[in-house]
């Protein structure tokens, strides 16, 4: 193991993390909230000392960097920014318990959205700014940000593309272009732009500028802190339409915008993940529609209700205009199965992904062709092209992975004694990266009520979910740390 490299690179996270809590320190100095100030503060000394120390003693560490390396380097990264991180929620006393502020601050880097607090408008708002741009800042990966605006040094030998496949979500990670700075670029550039015009129309439904950038946020990274104790419920028909747009938007593949860039329109179109993602969604708004005739006023209401909370449960976003877990029982089947679907890969939304569903399918079409014809060589393509074994075994272990976590945490967190529809929504919603579950942690509830180690369960389940499992599972691997 190349410890020096990957301590080289934590120290490298910690400055990007120093550097976006200071805009938050400045709202909360503008705003006279003295305690806050000094919370961040004291959490930009201890985040600055821990850097420091890190990039003094990991100095001229060497560039080979492997597979392993990449794994183990994220899933640390992530660990270390989150206790650091969760600093200011402690220190200023918004969050008294350390635990509940880690706790946050993972479902806000992990754009789970999923919270312990039972009220939020009472916060301090540089307590909120910096809870809601978690949601931005995880959602495309710090670590790909750190690609995209310096050199990480290596070039591209190779390293970059463990790091941009360890924290991207997704059956597979390419090159937008040849280099892997310039995708990582790329993939910000594009990301920035798409948050800014979403500012923007948010701006013009009349919100305010400090609303507008925390939504913005939320809605960005598919996280859902919103700065209303009622989510986005109490805020007008245009801003919540605003909302779905664009929670729709950030579920796509950003490789998609890219193509539509190059106008190659023909290929986004026939883009077979794209079209189950689309799919999925109408066909979830219509039956769901269906099955609440008369619960609503007008159809143009109940279309408006059901649109939004569709395409905030596959986007992984969690943000909520109704109750949704006082729909019935049809419909809360429907929103649970698109909990674990989830959105597109190469998106900032959560879930087992439309990509890995769609090889899973195809996967098993192939399995059953072959029983039929025995001697006859099945290829799985998507989107006309073949896919490699690799893909397809790393697919299936995903699979055997995501199952077996989920009954484990399940099984885990039942100690508590509370409902299995509460136990099992509440793994699935951290684990997918969703935010609200059903009965006790529903849209209108919180998770306070769980244990200290049920928490500890739920942030492990968010951390796995967000990076893939992959990067957490290799850190509790006794072969990772053993010599080459």
């Amino acid at each position: 193991m190349n410890f020096k490299m990957m301590g080289r690179f934590v120290g490298k996270i910690l400055l990007v993390e120093a550097v976006f809590m200071v805009p938050a320190m400045l709202i909360s100095l503008w705003e006279k909230e003295y305690a806050s100030v000094i919370a961040f503060l004291w959490s930009l000394v201890a985040v600055m000392v821990a850097a420091a120390l890190l990039l003094l003693l990991c100095r001229g560490s060497r560039n080979q960097f492997y597979a392993k390396e990449g794994l183990a380097c994220v899933g640390i990264c992530w660990i270390v920014m989150s206790l650091l991180g969760c600093l200011p929620f402690y220190l200023s006393g918004a969050i008294p318990s350390f635990i509940d502020a880690f706790f946050e601050i993972v479902s806000g880097f992990t754009t789970t959205g999923s919270s312990i607090l039972p009220e939020v408008e009472s916060l301090p708002k540089g307590i909120l700014y910096w809870r809601s741009f978690s949601h931005w800042l995880g959602g495309m990966g710090v670590l790909v940000f750190l690609l995209a605006v310096s050199s990480v040094g290596g070039g591209d030998s190779g390293f970059t593309m463990h790091l941009l496949r360890a924290e991207s979500p997704g059956p597979n990670v390419g090159k937008l272009v040849p280099r892997m700075r310039k995708t990582a670029s790329i993939l910000y550039k594009l990301y920035i732009i798409l948050t800014i015009i979403n500012v923007i129309f948010l701006l013009l439904g009349g919100m305010n500028l400090f609303e507008a950038l925390c939504t913005a946020f939320g809605t960005a990274g598919t996280g859902g802190f919103g700065v209303r104790n009622d989510s986005i419920a109490s805020y007008s028909p245009y801003i919540q339409n605003v909302c779905t747009v664009f929670m729709l938007l950030f579920g796509i593949n950003f490789t998609c915008y890219y193509l539509l860039l190059l106008r190659q329109f023909k290929n986004v179109l026939l883009d077979e993940e794209l079209r189950l993602y689309l799919g999925l969604t109408v066909g979830s708004i219509v039956l769901i529609t269906l099955n609440l005739k008369g619960v609503y006023a007008t159809l143009g209401e109940t279309l408006r209700q059901v649109s939004f909370q569709v395409v905030s449960i596959i986007t992984s976003t969690g943000y909520a205009t109704a109750d949704f877990d006082l729909w019935p029982g049809f419909s809360k089947a429907i929103l649970l199965s698109l909990m674990i679907v989830g959105a597109c890969a190469g998106s900032t939304g959560g879930g087992f992904k439309c990509g890995r569903a769609l090889l899973v399918i195809k996967s098993l079409r192939r399995s059953v062709r072959q029983v039929v014809h025995p001697q006859k060589v099945q290829v799985v393509r998507v989107n006309g092209q073949p896919v490699g074994e690799s893909i397809l075994q790393n697919t299936n272990a995903y699979l055997a992975a995501y199952l077996i976590i989920i009954l484990l945490s399940f099984l885990l967190i039942s100690v508590d004694g509370f409902s299995i529809t509460t136990n099992i929504s509440a793994v699935l919603t951290c684990f997918n990266n969703i935010g609200p579950g059903f009965e006790m942690v529903g849209p209108t509830c919180n998770f306070s009520a769980y244990s200290t180690f049920s928490k500890l369960v739920l942030i492990m389940d968010m951390l796995a979910g967000r990076l893939e499992i992959f990067p957490i599972l290799i850190l509790f691997s006794g072969s990772t740390w053993r010599h080459r």
